[in-house]
């Protein structure tokens, strides 16, 4: 039984029946036969538990008729008392307990009849959008059009005394055999291969245009051509090349316009079994408070359910009672015995009938059944053929994958481990003791020269060795100068040479301080630079994995939230319900225009829900509740939360208002977490 109808019908098990007065003529001894009928109406009344199946309602009434006869024939032959005080309130309850399950049984059965006949009408809408999907179609259903084609030559050649021959099954004899039709109806032959023409017959074949193909013969003038007949001619070679084309894109047109037809009909047939349906489902929802009133009823209880089963009678199955029942436990009976399950052969007998359902797995199976061994064997031995190509192509591949995922994703990561690791003291440029070495000898060399030729003491040489790490030489530039004055002199026999040496060791002191500099920079930043480096690859890695994962659970509906897939069907179902709450959906047979402005007025005037706007709208609800049910976390608040709110929209005791007020709170509260605002556009909510 469908959730949504057990939340609606469960709690109505529990409502609690007045119980029966005790009578003071009943006797307080019981009997040994009283006290085993006792037993056996309780271990009854303990196996209705909700929810209570058709068949386990049939057994009950069963078991309770039985009892009714054990009882009549016993108290007939007096070899038992009146019922006692404890079986009549036992009785009582078990017959509530019946009188709502088959309440429910009835909810669920139309509720289940319009659920299958709008997911069937969903298929045949599918397939009437899609080009593709119509074409295919036809191939699938081109063997049974086929064969029922041939059934109707048979049963005409029978019909004109006229035997069977292979003859007869050329095209032209076909349709010279099945070209005859009645006034306002198509022939035999277009019926036969699209039969639902023989319900729309206000469907209009398409008619392929006559070709006048003689105009294209060539025939000896009798005079010289003139510059008008050349013309002329060429303008009749256009038209006829022209009618040509538009008669071949019509042949092909023909079936296909057929098909896409035939799809729609059955897919409108279906919408209509689903609104009535619906407006039944709608109208028995909306009576829930009557069945509570005749359960509670202390007077005249027997009547008032009565009563509600000939209304639900009435309402679900179009067949009224001739006269009041004699009993409740008769009424049950004939509802669920009877017209359920009348009803039930009835809507599928008509649904096949009418091949309204989509085809069988097998007819949709059968061309690639056919067509894919040939294709898959030639595919094998083009790859078969192809195998060295095929076999470095893949060894290319995985030694790809392998230096990709060694060389931008290992190799990477190991180095950033290490350059964590080490704390980055370690040198990237120049080491810190290759830099000290250069200025240790930059300042023995100034400190000699210094020496020698300025005559410092060890005073003056302290403050120069001082001056000389932070980088001043001013003496020894001083030396300098004082050199380039004679320079060939202190050349040979003077010190320009070591202070120009000295000079030198000065830049490379500066050059490797500069490079130490750059160096500090660097290994600041190293792991910048090795996350920088490893980033595009687990990038890379990420999306794909991403895509992978999502392509798998997504398409077994074990994503987040049962996937993108099932998230959309419950967007749908909420687009579907508000707008169901907002336009008021007309009854099939309803003018639009003569109509309007009383269906305006009720809109406007009054906050009651009709019948078939409830029953449409309990569809798209049980489609909630099996969503959140199936793909929503267990004991969390979302799912607890989401399922309170589809509880208010079931109430039929909230009016339009209300649930429209229901619906928005949803839209906030579940609309980013279950990421409806991607599925429909930010622009649309």
């Amino acid at each position: 039984m469908s959730t949504s109808i057990s939340h609606l019908t469960d709690p109505l098990f529990f409502v609690l029946a007045p119980l029966a007065s005790q009578s003071g003529s009943a006797s307080v001894v019981a009997h040994t036969s009283n006290v085993e009928v006792e037993q056996s109406l309780q271990s009854l009344l303990l196996s209705l538990k909700p929810p209570l199946t058709h068949a386990r309602i049939n057994e009950a009434i069963q078991a309770l008729q039985e009892y009714e006869s054990f009882r009549t024939a016993s108290e007939t032959a007096g070899i038992s008392s009146a019922p006692t005080y404890e079986e009549e309130n036992l009785k009582t309850a078990i017959v509530h307990r019946l009188v709502v399950g088959t309440y429910a049984v009835v909810l669920d059965t139309f509720l289940n009849e319009a659920i299958n006949a709008e997911t069937e009408a969903e298929w045949w809408a599918d397939i009437e959008r899609s080009t593709w999907g119509v074409w295919d179609y036809l191939l699938q259903t081109l063997p049974s059009r086929v064969i029922n084609l041939l059934q109707k030559a048979i049963v005409v050649l029978h019909s004109q005394n006229r035997s069977f021959t292979t003859s007869l099954l050329s095209i032209s004899s076909l349709r010279s055999l099945l070209s005859e039709k009645e006034p306002g109806h198509p022939n035999i032959l277009a019926a036969s291969l699209f039969p639902h023409l023989h319900l729309h017959s206000r469907i209009l074949p398409v008619f392929l245009p006559t070709l006048n193909a003689s105009k294209l013969f060539l025939r000896h003038p009798s005079r010289a051509p003139s510059t008008k007949d050349v013309t002329l001619a060429f303008r009749t070679i256009q038209n006829t090349l022209s009618a040509l084309i538009n008669s071949i894109s019509v042949f092909f047109a023909l079936p296909f316009e057929l098909t896409r037809q035939e799809c729609m009909s059955r897919r409108k047939e279906l919408q209509r079994i689903r609104d009535e349906r619906a407006k039944v489902l709608g109208d028995m929802t909306n009576r829930r408070s009557q069945l509570i009133c005749a359960l509670v009823s202390t007077s005249e209880r027997e009547s008032e359910q009565i009563g509600f089963l000939e209304e639900l009678s009435s309402i679900a199955f179009g067949i009224p009672y001739a006269e009041a029942p004699p009993s409740v436990l008769y009424a049950l009976s004939k509802v669920s015995t009877r017209s359920i399950l009348q009803h039930t052969t009835q809507h599928r007998e008509y649904l096949t009938s009418q091949f309204l359902m989509r085809p069988s797995r097998l007819t949709r199976l059968w061309p690639r059944l056919v067509f894919l061994p040939p294709l898959a064997l030639l595919l094998l031995r083009e790859v078969y053929a192809s195998k060295v190509s095929l076999a470095s192509m893949a060894e290319e591949v995985w030694e790809t994958m392998k230096g990709f995922w060694r060389g931008w994703l290992v190799e990477p990561s190991r180095d950033i481990f290490k350059t964590v690791r080490a704390g980055g003291e370690e040198g990237m440029i120049v080491r810190k003791e290759s830099v000290d070495a250069d200025l240790q000898s930059l300042e023995r060399m100034a400190l000699d020269l210094a020496r020698e030729k300025l005559r410092y003491g060890p005073a003056q040489l302290d403050e120069l060795s001082a001056k000389i790490r932070v980088g001043d030489l001013t003496p020894i530039l001083q030396i300098y100068e004082e050199d380039i004055k004679s320079p060939v002199k202190s050349a040979i026999s003077g010190t320009l040479l070591r202070s120009v040496f000295v000079q030198v060791q000065k830049a490379k002191v500066d050059i490797d301080q500069t490079l130490a500099g750059i160096d500090k920079l660097l290994k600041s930043q190293e792991l910048t630079f090795a996350f920088v480096g490893v980033a595009p690859a687990f990038a890379i890695v990420y999306i794909a994995s991403g895509y992978l994962r999502n392509l798998w659970f997504d398409g077994r509906g074990q994503g987040r939230y049962g996937g993108k897939k099932q998230r959309a069907a419950a967007w749908l179902a909420m687009r579907r319900i508000e707008r169901l709450l907002i336009s008021q959906p007309r009854t099939p047979g309803q003018n639009s225009l003569t109509d309007a402005p009383r269906l305006s007025a009720y809109a406007d005037h009054t906050t009651h829900i009709p019948p078939l706007t409830s029953g449409l709208m309990l569809i798209s609800l049980s489609a909630l509740r099996t969503y959140a049910e199936t793909y929503l976390p267990m004991r969390s608040r979302l799912r607890e939360g989401f399922l309170e709110d589809v509880g208010d929209l079931e109430d039929p005791v909230l009016n339009r208002e209300e649930k429209v007020r229901v619906i928005q709170r949803m839209w906030r509260s579940w609309g980013r977490i279950l990421d409806w605002d991607r599925m429909g556009g930010k622009s649309e909510r």
